[in-house]
């Protein structure tokens, strides 16, 4: 009579043949670790070059280049050659954005957001002659002076600040209102009309 080996009826299967699914879900499992960490990886790697490429566009668009690249801004970038922000004794000047683009960043992308404006105005051509830029002078400058006296010539104190005059190497006129000026508190746009661009006829008058 021969007697078989194998496991009786009833009987404890061997280790070796008891485990295979467990070794295949332990495989599925790493698979499914690797695999998340490679998207996680993937999306952090696109994340730094999207946010790289979108300062990148930020700063680009900066430039004073970009800006003139609209035919209207070529007049007002003429006036701006022929002001003090750009041709001066020690051979500094500041770049459109230095004036017109906040430099922290909420207030800048704000500021891009709204610059839809510019281009719609720039499509409808509403200053494209030196006629309609006259036209429309008054009520540009006026709209630029609320916005920079509401955030308290903030650009402009981006170079400039009363802390850090040499009162004694300025004119008299403005060595006498600086300090009176800081102690009103008054704004740089309150006195400082017209040092980048031309004014409006209007507000010529006025002086």
């Amino acid at each position: 009579m021969t007697v078989h080996k194998g496991r009786g009826l009833g009987e404890p299967a061997t280790e070796g043949a008891a485990h295979p699914g467990r070794h295949s879900k332990r495989q599925t499992s790493q698979k499914n670790f690797w695999r998340r960490m490679t998207l996680v990886w993937a999306g952090v790697v696109m994340g730094i070059f999207g946010m790289a490429g979108f300062v990148s566009a930020i700063e680009w668009t900066n430039r004073t280049d970009f800006c003139i690249s609209c035919h209207s801004m070529k007049q007002n970038y003429e006036e701006y050659r022929e002001s003090v922000h750009y041709l001066n004794r020690s051979g500094a000047h500041a770049q459109c954005a230095d004036c017109h683009v906040p430099k922290a960043l909420g207030p800048k992308l704000v500021r891009k957001f709204l610059a839809y404006n510019d281009i719609v105005h720039e499509i409808k051509g509403t200053i494209s002659t030196p006629e309609k830029l006259e036209e429309n002078r008054q009520r540009l400058a006026e709209k630029v002076w609320a916005y920079m006296a509401k955030s308290d010539s903030r650009e402009c104190r981006n170079c400039h600040s009363f802390d850090s005059m040499a009162l004694g190497k300025q004119g008299t006129a403005a060595r006498l209102k600086h300090p009176q000026a800081a102690m009103e508190g008054k704004t740089c746009i309150d006195c400082h009309k017209g040092v980048a661009h031309k004014l409006p006829r209007a507000s010529e008058d006025d002086l």
